[in-house]
This record gives C-alpha cells, sequence and structure tokens, in this order.
C-alpha cells in the first residue's frame, strides 16, 4: 500500500467535511463541532499554513484521513512546539502502521521544533498505545478553555 502524505487543495474540501464530521462525532472527542467551524477551518488553513496546516492522507490515491497541526512557541521547551490537532484515518485503515507513517512524515517535516504535542482521550487505548510507542509521555495538566 503506497501511503501519501499532501496540504490540502480547494477539490479536498467535501471529503475533509466528511472525515472531520465523523472525527467530531466519535469516541475520540469530547463534543460535535459545528459544520461551519470545520468550513471556516478547511478554508483558513487552504490559505494560510504560517500557524496550522491540513494534510490529506491517501492510501493508493485514494484518501483515507487527515492531519491537523498547528504551531505556537513554548517557553518550557525554549523551542516551537508543533500540536498535532486532529488526526483521524477511516476504520479499514487503522491499524496497518498508516498513523506511524503520518508520524514519522512529521517528525522529519518538523525536526527543527523541539517538541511536538497532542491531545487524547483517555479511554482511546489504541491511540495512547500507539502514541507511547512512538515515544510520547503524558502530561500531568488539566486542559482549560474560555470561549469568546
Amino acid at each position: 500500500m503506497k501511503i501519501n502524505i499532501r496540504h490540502i487543495n480547494e477539490n479536498d474540501k467535501e471529503v475533509y467535511l466528511k472525515f472531520a464530521n465523523t472525527f467530531y462525532n466519535s469516541s475520540a472527542c469530547l463534543h460535535p463541532v459545528p459544520e461551519e467551524n470545520l468550513e471556516k477551518s478547511f478554508y483558513f488553513m487552504l490559505n494560510n499554513n504560517i500557524y496550522s496546516e491540513l494534510f490529506f492522507i491517501e492510501a493508493d490515491e485514494k484518501p483515507v484521513g487527515y492531519c491537523m497541526i498547528s504551531k505556537t512557541f513554548s517557553q518550557e521547551a525554549a523551542s516551537m512546539v508543533l500540536l498535532v490537532e486532529e488526526l483521524y484515518i477511516i476504520d479499514t485503515h487503522r491499524s496497518l502502521g498508516i498513523a506511524t507513517k503520518v508520524f514519522n512524515y512529521l517528525f522529519d517535516k518538523y525536526k527543527e521544533f523541539g517538541r511536538i504535542r497532542l491531545e487524547v482521550m483517555k479511554g482511546n487505548e489504541r491511540a495512547i498505545k500507539l502514541y507511547k510507542k512512538l515515544g510520547f509521555v503524558n502530561l500531568d495538566y488539566l486542559q482549560m478553555i474560555i470561549d469568546r
């Protein structure tokens, strides 16, 4: 199986929206996200990749998932930090090594970043097992937000 990871383009919109809706309505997320937010995010990342990027994942030239990242600076790490905001792979293509290939792509593409960070739901044991295998460790933070 040939895996290709590439930046999104305008033609990816409908498939991305389908994938993102599936992702946000799964047990990997706390709650759904309004489709208009997904669409705004798509266009933001289509036209501006300074702060965030959206990649399509293809297997044998067919879309099988996406990965959204954002970039920030951390004083704790004294370097740039890559945040893996979302990683979604369709059910039929899970446990085939695709996520590992995505992470290897990110590790190589952003090798100058001193830290890579992600979030995972506590019950997502399959993802947690993969992340630990890749070298990720737990942070004991409580995340808090305020939407404005």
